[in-house]
């Protein structure tokens, strides 16, 4: 009798699964062997063991089939995300060229151009969109038109302003000059007022002249010179 099939569980005895580990590793390394002999095939066999011993098998070096398995995965992926990244960015490129079209096509509508091809429903809707328009356009223009109008009575209203204080400063100043005139005026006001006939000089020498000429020794003081001025007087 041959014997029964295996079942595939964990092998609780410890003995036993040291014996079945080391036949069946043996056997698998037998088999990558005839392997990479019979079909030229470059075969790596890694193993651990449950205690992490290492058991390992390359017909072209183990590290070498490693390099070029990671080589062969790392250009698959990179090739794939490539591709993927394409397409990606081919979808982006038509989703914005189909939103250009629609714009230009828009656009046109509002010039007035290529309305043929509408019907009733986009047209009346394309004339709501052009009232809505010129109502903004029109509010628009009543604002700026305020602005610029409230801008131009403040304005007039600095420009009043600052004349107010010019004339304040005006005044005031003319007033601070009056009030600094008038003692000057009150002081010459108050000398005892005098008439002179003849030019000053004249007088100052008249009265040198008299005073260098002896008086006679006449009761009372008195001598016979007079001023010239009297005389012309008489």
């Amino acid at each position: 009798m041959g014997r029964g099939r295996v079942e595939l569980k964990r092998i609780e005895n410890k003995i036993n699964r040291q014996v079945t580990f080391s036949k069946r590793r043996n056997g698998l390394l037998k088999k990558a062997y005839e392997l990479s002999v019979l079909c030229d095939a470059e075969v790596a066999l890694i193993i651990f063991s449950s205690r992490g011993k290492l058991y390992e098998f390359g017909s072209a070096g183990t590290t070498k089939t490693l390099e070029r398995y990671q080589h062969c995965c790392y250009n698959a992926q990179d090739s794939s995300s490539a591709l993927s990244e394409t397409q990606s960015w081919y979808q982006e490129m038509s989703k914005l060229k189909a939103k250009f079209e629609a714009l230009q096509r828009t656009q046109r509508h509002l010039l007035g151009e290529d309305l043929g091809p509408l019907s009733v429903k986009e047209l009346q809707q394309l004339e709501k969109q052009l009232e809505c328009s010129l109502s903004q356009a029109r509010q628009r223009k009543l604002d700026a038109e305020g602005s610029s109008s409230n801008s131009f009575r403040a304005m007039q209203q600095i420009t009043w302003a600052a004349g107010t204080v010019v004339d304040e400063g005006a005044a005031a100043y003319h007033m601070q000059q009056h009030q600094q005139q008038q003692p000057n005026h009150s002081a010459a006001m108050d000398c005892e007022p005098t008439l002179q006939i003849g030019y000053p000089h004249q007088f100052a020498a008249a009265e040198q002249a008299a005073n260098n000429i002896p008086r006679s020794s006449a009761p009372g003081g008195e001598n016979n010179f007079m001023l010239g001025w009297v005389l012309g007087a008489n």
